[in-house]
């Protein structure tokens, strides 16, 4: 017989108390401790033992003795490996090792509230599917590659042409060419006092956001971020040592922020406000008298501003996007964008940030921003070696987001065939490739997020990411991916009704 795990425990002790993992998230909260969703799940699947001081907690919430719970297993929870007697006895040369107690090594505690399940617990699930022979459509990330869409043979070619320059590690902000051609277009765009050596090049949008976050934050600074939001900001936030403060858009206003909301919730501790537009993942583009709105807030308490863009050349219905540095010049603003979308070259991780406006107040930030930039000695140079290429001339983007294009098309069906299905409802997204429909929780019984998530995969083997991935309080949210080709969409957009026909949460 198999030895019992910490994981067989735990849900032993949860079975015999009737509770389920929110129930035990929420007894943590009332006891003024916290447990994050995806840590809960990760000792649930047992994934990872949690430290002796967690344990404890549980022990405490289930009823149990901490011995019993953690039996089997070392003093700070790691698991032992069960011994097994058909094997060789080692080498005697082996005893000393053997006789000595190795020390535990538990992931960092930085970790414990930082959540990204875009690629959590519930795709991990999906991949142990996979794994056993299941087919999933994944409709939970924006990976255009998979689902048809190509990069332009223009990029391609000169890609090719300029590898045998692109050998070494370029200057740690980016090759001329590249940030020159990120310099005029941000002038176009109107960000102001934009210099060349303010400009950075990252391995996709992500590595700018995690240093820009580690440049800005000391421990306890607290910093706006959109709530729903892309998870990365809220994780990198919280992994530099600051204090991620969620602002609500609502969704009764086309998801544009709620700038009395934002404002209500800035203290002397606030450094920065974040604003995605357009919006991932409700796909909302924000008009330029709510970019206004939020610079006035920023301008009143001296406050940077953070801006992700990268969605900003795909925009539908004649929407246009502006960039709220532009509206900014006295402030200090940072803006993200890149190609990993417009271009369909999410694998080549190539995009930018721009440092614009009222650069002597971050001067010092700046300078962060050096550091960290030379620790990393550069971005990936064959990528940067198309920058120049792929922001000018035609953009092949804008057939794909105007009337007959697939990603115009694939929206609108999208749309149409979620608002057919009863109990749900949805905002038309303006932008991107996401759409983030609203569940009616008290028809479907939904309590956990989560839970439906995985439900659903197991069903339909349809891969989504619940509302709580991005950071949203509430369990009646999730986010599609509309990137498959229409026959694709059709058929899963069938088997979601049918599955929203009768689906009651336990």
């Amino acid at each position: 017989m198999a030895q019992e795990t910490f994981s067989d425990r735990l849900r032993q002790a949860m079975s015999d108390c009737g509770v389920r993992q929110s129930n035990v998230i929420r007894a943590s909260e009332m006891l003024g401790k916290k447990l994050g969703k995806s840590q809960m799940s990760q000792y649930v699947s047992g994934k990872t033992i949690p430290r002796r001081d967690v344990a404890e907690l549980l022990a405490r919430i289930l009823e149990v003795d901490v011995t019993w719970l953690l039996a089997g297993d070392a003093d700070q929870g790691e698991a032992s490996s069960p011994r097994n007697d058909s094997k060789p006895e080692p080498h005697p040369s082996a005893q000393i090792a053997r006789s000595t107690t190795m020390r535990t090594f538990s992931k960092s505690t930085k970790l414990d509230n930082v959540l990204y399940d875009v690629r959590g617990p519930v795709v991990d699930e999906a991949a142990r599917m996979e794994d056993e022979g299941e087919r999933i459509l994944k409709l939970n990330i924006g990976n255009p590659a998979p689902f048809g869409f190509r990069t332009p043979d223009e990029v391609i070619k000169d890609m090719r042409q300029q590898l045998p320059d692109c050998e070494g590690y370029s200057n740690s902000r980016g090759l001329f060419s590249a940030r020159k051609a990120i310099m005029q277009y941000s002038q176009i765009k109107g960000l102001p006092n934009v210099q060349m050596e303010h400009i950075y090049t990252g391995n996709g949008v992500s590595e700018l956001i995690q240093l820009s976050m580690n440049a800005l934050l000391d421990n306890g600074d607290e910093i706006l971020i959109p709530s729903p939001d892309y998870p990365l900001w809220t994780a990198c936030a919280t992994l530099a040592g600051g204090h991620p403060v969620h602002y609500l858009c609502d969704e009764q206003a086309d998801w544009y922020p709620d700038l009395e909301d934002m404002e209500s919730k800035i203290t002397s501790a606030t450094k920065a406000l974040v604003i995605i537009n357009p919006n991932n993942p409700t796909g909302s583009v924000y008009p330029r008298e709510v970019l206004e709105g939020i610079v006035e807030i920023a301008r009143r308490h001296q406050l940077m501003i953070f801006a992700d863009e990268i969605y900003d050349r795909l925009c539908m219905d004649g929407y246009e996007h502006v960039s709220i540095a532009s509206l900014a010049p006295d402030l200090p603003c940072v803006t993200f964008s890149g190609l990993s979308k417009s271009h369909m070259i999410a694998g080549y991780r190539i995009g930018w940030m721009v440092l614009s406006g009222n650069q002597r107040c971050m001067s010092d930030f700046i300078m962060g921003v050096n550091m960290l930039s030379n620790m990393r000695l550069c971005s990936n140079v064959p990528a940067q070696s198309i920058v120049q290429t792929a922001l000018g001339g035609h953009q092949s983007v804008n057939d794909y987001i105007r009337p007959g294009g697939r990603v115009y098309e694939q929206r609108n069906f999208v749309y149409e065939a979620l608002n057919k299905i009863d109990g749900i409802s949805v905002v038309k997204p303006r932008a991107a490739f996401y759409i983030f429909p609203k569940m009616d929780v008290k028809k479907f019984n939904i309590t956990d997020d989560e839970q439906f998530a995985l439900d659903l995969l197991h069903e339909k083997k349809i891969l989504i990411t619940r509302g709580g991935g991005f950071n949203w309080a509430e369990p009646d949210h999730f986010r599609i991916v509309y990137l498959p080709r229409m026959e694709v969409l059709k058929e899963s957009l069938e088997d979601l009704a049918d599955f929203f026909d009768h689906y009651r949460q336990a």
